[in-house]
């Protein structure tokens, strides 16, 4: 059996000098526009965390320099089920650069099972950051179809706050609004018609190749996917 080689030991002080010399100012430049204070490639971003490997109290180490880069490193070389969900509240309240707040939802919240336990009273707090990660956090509970979700009294949410919300919590509550289409035949109409009547990102220039967010035309074509993978079994 094959030895499995221990993680590198580092200091935070290296981590961030190495980030330093992985600076792209042209690059921070353009990230600064959408409130990213980042000037390190994303893919040397992910070497440097690769190299480290899992080293949960390191971690937390660099996510207390505050430093936006390192709090990305950090997430990726976090245990996300060793945090307890008092330490992922604050976490969460401390985020306020848009690329680590995704990626603390991505990669920590949605694999730490607690935060199911918080998960509707982030939706409704008062702190867009948080209500996002709230919605965010529901719509995979969506696509997961657990239980104790009553997908009638999100689309009357969604229909009545959507239009006039922030736009992070708006994509946000979008995002699970096509969720409910994709994934509840029986809400599909409805989501499609809710979708069509706001018209929330119904104009957002889409690349070549990718999906509109716009609801209606996210969930025809998600559905028509798995159609498509259905007919071919």
């Amino acid at each position: 059996m094959a030895t499995r080689t221990p993680p590198p030991i580092v200091t935070v002080e290296e981590v961030l000098a190495e980030l330093a010399a992985l600076e792209d100012p042209r690059m921070r430049e353009v990230n600064q526009r959408h409130g990213n204070d980042i000037g390190v490639n994303l893919s040397k971003l992910r070497a440097i965390a690769k190299r480290l490997k899992t080293q949960h109290d390191f971690a937390q180490e660099l996510w207390a320099t505050g430093d936006s880069q390192a709090r990305l490193v950090a997430i990726l070389i976090s245990s996300p089920k060793k945090y307890t969900v008092e330490q992922l509240e604050t976490m969460l309240r401390e985020v306020r650069v848009p690329k680590v707040h995704d990626w603390l939802i991505s990669y920590i919240l949605k694999k730490n099972p607690e935060t199911e336990t918080r998960r509707i009273n982030w939706m409704n707090d008062v702190d867009e950051e948080v209500a996002s990660a709230g919605w965010a956090l529901t719509s995979q509970a969506v696509a997961q179809r657990i239980e104790n979700l009553d997908i009638s009294e999100l689309l009357d949410t969604i229909e009545a706050q959507m239009k006039s919300a922030p736009k992070r919590l708006q994509w946000a509550m979008n995002e699970c609004l096509a969720t409910i289409g994709i994934h509840y035949p029986e809400y599909r109409q409805r989501a499609i018609e809710i979708g069509e009547r706001l018209e929330v990102l119904k104009d957002y220039p889409t690349a070549p190749n990718c999906v509109s967010p716009f609801a209606p035309i996210w969930i025809n074509e998600m559905v028509a996917r798995q159609q498509a993978t259905t007919d071919l079994k």
